[in-house]
């Protein structure tokens, strides 16, 4: 039996280490960094025809061809019924690395609709199983408090019945060190330095207070994504060379 060279056997060795090491560094360069995007009717997908959009539409514009923006918020849900349809473990079963979480809209309905829940209570209690079950397969969860509603009182105040469940959110946050957009904060200052009149360049319809058109969905996408990469460094590297949408 021939046997080969020792210093043949050490370069062949070398050899399939380096060719493993490659197809390794490849096949993670081919595969995606994906993000997750959770919440209610402001953030989700809509068909083409519709007038209404989401800010979660949007963000994908920030990013580099690296990161798959998977967009799986939902009108009409709440932390709770997000959950109970199935739409979390659905989630959860993509697999994303991030996963961005805003709810409160719907949380905030009268307390006999089936997807209301209590800022204090079980609002805070399903925000810890979102963070949980995260974190569980190894994702990155990450909080945006829900935007205000564009409504003003007779004297052009801004009315803000979101603030419980976006300082439950900012708590659960901070209880949990969970990176926190405050996105209820920053879209109550664009609005009042918009004004009520213009605030209506915003909605997808007229009277519509609290849903977007293209206009308002890409101003809230822009507000998240102005904090998004200080609160999340990891993907900063993920940004588009220019940092901002096209």
């Amino acid at each position: 039996m021939i046997r080969p060279l020792p210093m043949f056997s050490r370069a062949l060795s070398f050899l399939a280490v380096l060719c493993l090491g490659l197809a390794t560094v490849r096949a993670a360069a081919d595969t995606p960094v994906k993000i997750a995007v959770i919440g209610d009717s402001t953030v989700c997908e809509y068909p083409e025809d519709s007038p209404s959009r989401g800010w979660g539409h949007y963000i994908g514009d920030y990013f580099n061809p690296h990161v798959q923006i998977v967009n799986l918020a939902a009108g009409g849900r709440s932390t709770k019924t997000f959950i109970k349809e199935g739409r979390w473990a659905k989630t959860l079963a993509e697999k994303p690395q991030f996963i961005l979480i805003q709810f409160g809209h719907n949380d905030s309905h009268a307390k006999d609709h089936p997807e209301a829940t209590d800022a204090a209570s079980d609002y805070r209690d399903y925000l810890r199983q979102y963070v949980t079950e995260a974190r569980g397969i190894g994702a990155v969860p990450v909080f945006v408090t829900p935007m205000h509603r564009r409504t003003f009182d007779s004297n052009g105040k801004l009315t803000d019945i979101l603030a419980p469940y976006a300082d439950a959110m900012k708590a659960i946050g901070a209880e949990l060190h969970v990176p926190v957009v405050d996105l209820h904060q920053m879209s109550g200052e664009l609005y009042l330095k918009l004004g009520q009149e213009k605030c209506h360049e915003l909605e997808n319809k007229p009277g519509d207070n609290t849903h977007f058109g293209e206009k308002g969905a890409r101003a809230m996408a822009e507000l998240v994504m102005s904090k998004l990469p200080s609160a999340v460094p990891a993907l900063q590297p993920l940004l588009k060379a220019t940092g901002a949408a096209k």
